[in-house]
């Protein structure tokens, strides 16, 4: 096929419809590729809460270190489930409290949002049995979701075998992964091990309802939530989501311990989320037309959702029509690209406080929204004060360590980029005189768009930029001021746990994988996964698309490349016991946070680079064609410092690939078995940017 080139400043979406147009070639350098505009403010009409009109740091954070909030075992065996409950996140209606049902993990049928910590110790295994209870307590109903579900989507109940199950008459499927855990592959929790209430259904990867945690790993602050396959957004949005800590010998997490670090009550756990809520409590996700950011990425994109014979969009809705003759108009449920919300919410709670002592605290900070990458910082204001009229500069605070545990050393900033799925432990000194009395707010100036690099981000929101305050308030409860973190840094850097040695592996392989941005079978923005090279498996031998009528129809013959959906099959298949250096190359215009499941990872640098980037269909899981990309022509640039704000002298298992680059990461693969990576906003992952990681034998 001739390319044919293009001009190269297009917006996406016309990059994405030249790519459609009678299959013509596309060549253009991808730094020219923009990152996508949005404007998703809330709909007049609607009965949404007004964040302005929501109080701020008026009510205490939750305390997820709490000891009466740790999980409670019987010899390191656990039972936890997921069930619904009805909670008040702070939201007020009329002067009135405005309770907002949810869905938790939990014991005894008490659970919560967040769900109860795990605390266990590194190298002692633990047993939890999972159990699926999101049925009517009365009744004993399927309870039917809290949130519009889009099944047009590739979700559990559209694989082979199960498409007679529905919401309606099996249940709401789910299944809890332990992410960032060094876990054996049955027990991973990956999105095809979901299960329904009752266990009535299972997925195709389903093992058993036990699931073995060996915490064979350092010290480092894990966290739980569900990863259902296709519905995962919608899950941990009802609020799946908990913490999971591992110790160990130096990071103990009590008093004296030998890094002489803050342990609780000065040592926190801050789950940091987004939301939109009605005005009378429920939780709100935007799905139909009106709803926010639906015209950013439907109608604003020329994207007409309806039935035959334009196409064949019928997600299971009550408002459908029953038979396929009849144009489905609505066009809704549909899943968005991305979501931001106009709530900021710590540990289930809008905008809390902390009241602190004028002393050193452990803060872990874990980044558990949608989309949002944020960009943090530390500011004083006055007593009482609600915004940044009266804030000084930002306060230098010491990062001392990220998703999987300590670093190698502490690091000074003023400003810390967190993106979706990752995990930071920083320590604050709230003791300097001139904090006494005063209000310390967590604000974020990461916008409210897809995040491109640029710090502070477009802020669309009026109330997004404030996290949560602490109030410096409280008497110092003993002598152990520790009014200097210099003292302990010392300790913490001679007192190194195995966590932060970088991988001393010399590297078999080095990978090209690559992040793509698509059309799907209805003309939706499709994130998508796929390599930069030929695809092979552990043993070099070429992977080939599989010899199916709408593969050849498509004119993907011979071996895999480019960009590829979640179904078809495993490119990435590492050897057991193998070190890979992978390579990522961005082709998209925005910033994706990448996660991979059973490894850490050091992150090896980062370098320019452009491509000629070539169309190519992709083969949905219903055998229909979206559109995707291949590269071709890969030229590497410069050398480029880690993004601004970003810490990564520790071990990792998310990192942020920014658009124009590739990054690489370098990590071992010392367990078999069948696994994931993705890009760790939620809504990319349900919409395909997910691939399966196979190590070994067997993909």
């Amino acid at each position: 096929m001739k390319k044919k080139k293009k001009k190269l400043l297009m917006t996406r979406r016309q990059v994405l419809k030249a790519g459609m147009i009678g299959g013509a070639g596309l060549m253009m350098p991808l730094r020219f590729l923009p990152a996508k505009a949005f404007a998703a403010v809330a709909a007049p009409g609607l009965g949404l809460s007004d964040p302005a009109l929501q109080p701020k740091f008026m009510n205490l954070v939750p305390d997820a270190m709490a000891p009466s909030f740790m999980y409670k075992g019987n010899k390191g065996k656990f039972r936890v489930a997921v069930g619904p409950s009805v909670q008040w996140t702070g939201l007020m209606n009329g002067g009135a409290q405005a309770l907002t049902p949810v869905w938790g993990y939990g014991q005894k049928g008490q659970y919560t949002w967040p769900g109860k910590t795990f605390e266990v110790q590194s190298g002692q295994p633990i047993e939890v049995k999972w159990a699926n209870k999101l049925v009517d307590p009365v009744t004993g109903a399927f309870l039917p979701h809290l949130l519009p579900v889009d099944t047009s989507l590739h979700w559990c109940y559209s694989l082979p075998g199960y498409t007679q199950y529905t919401i309606a008459n099996a249940g709401v499927p789910n299944v809890a992964h332990l992410h960032g855990g060094h876990t054996d592959f049955q027990y991973d929790g990956n999105p095809e091990f979901f299960f329904s209430p009752g266990y009535g259904v299972r997925g195709p990867q389903w093992v058993e309802k036990k699931y073995i945690y060996d915490n064979s790993q350092p010290a480092g602050n894990l966290w739980y939530h569900d990863h259902a396959l296709g519905i995962t957004r919608l899950n941990v949005y009802a609020g799946l989501a908990g913490f999971y800590f591992v110790r160990d010998l130096s990071d103990t997490g009590q008093p004296g311990n030998p890094l002489t670090l803050p342990a609780w009550p000065y040592e926190k756990a801050y789950a940091i989320q987004d939301r939109m809520f009605r005005a009378t409590g429920e939780l709100f996700y935007p799905a139909y037309p009106g709803d926010p950011a639906y015209a950013d990425f439907i109608t604003g994109e020329g994207v007409t959702l309806h039935g035959p014979p334009n196409n064949v969009y019928f997600p299971d809705n009550p408002n459908n029509f029953t038979d396929d003759t009849t144009p489905w108009l609505g066009g809704g449920p549909t899943a968005l690209a991305e979501f931001f919300g106009d709530h900021m919410l710590v540990n289930g709670m809008i905008w809390p406080k902390e009241n602190v002592e004028p002393r050193n605290y452990r803060l872990h900070l874990l980044n558990g929204t949608d989309s949002r990458f944020m960009a943090i910082q530390f500011v004083a204001v006055n007593a009482g004060d609600t915004d940044f009229t009266n804030a000084g500069s930002p306060i230098p605070f010491y990062v001392i360590g990220s998703d999987q545990g300590l670093a190698s050393s502490a690091t000074q900033t003023d400003l810390l980029l967190s993106e979706p799925g990752s995990r930071y432990d920083i320590v604050f000194d709230f003791s300097d005189a001139s904090l006494l009395g005063k209000r310390v707010i967590m604000k974020n100036i990461g916008g409210d768009e897809p995040f491109g690099g640029d710090i502070p981000g477009p802020q669309v929101f009026g109330e997004t930029d404030r996290i949560m305050a602490f109030d410096v308030v409280l008497s110092i409860n003993d002598a152990t001021t520790a009014a200097g973190l210099a003292p302990q840094a010392d300790v913490f850097e001679n007192s190194i746990s195995n966590s932060n040695i970088p991988n001393p592996n010399a590297a078999d392989r080095t990978r090209k994988v690559a992040l793509f941005e698509g059309m799907d079978e209805f003309g939706r923005l499709q994130p998508l996964l796929g390599t930069a090279e030929p695809a092979t498996d552990y043993l070099n031998n070429p992977i080939n698309w599989p010899a199916k009528p709408e593969y050849a129809a498509a004119g993907l013959v011979g071996q895999m490349e480019g960009s590829i959906a979640w179904h078809s099959p495993t490119t990435e298949n590492p050897k057991l016991g193998d070190t890979e250096i992978w390579e990522i190359y961005n082709a998209t215009g925005d910033a994706h946070p990448v996660h991979l499941h059973l490894v850490h990872f050091d992150v090896v640098g980062r370098q320019e680079f452009t491509a000629d980037v070539i169309d190519q269909p992709v083969v949905q899981h219903n055998g229909l064609l979206g559109n995707g990309f291949r590269l071709e022509n890969i030229v590497l640039g410069t050398s480029v410092p880690q993004p601004l704000g970003y810490v990564e002298n520790a071990p990792k298992d998310m990192v942020t690939a920014l658009p124009g680059q590739v990054t690489r990461i370098k990590m071992t693969f010392d367990k078999p078995g069948r696994y994931v990576w993705h890009c760790h906003i939620l809504s990319h992952e349900d919409h395909e940017m997910m691939r399966v990681l196979h190590v070994g034998p067997g993909a």
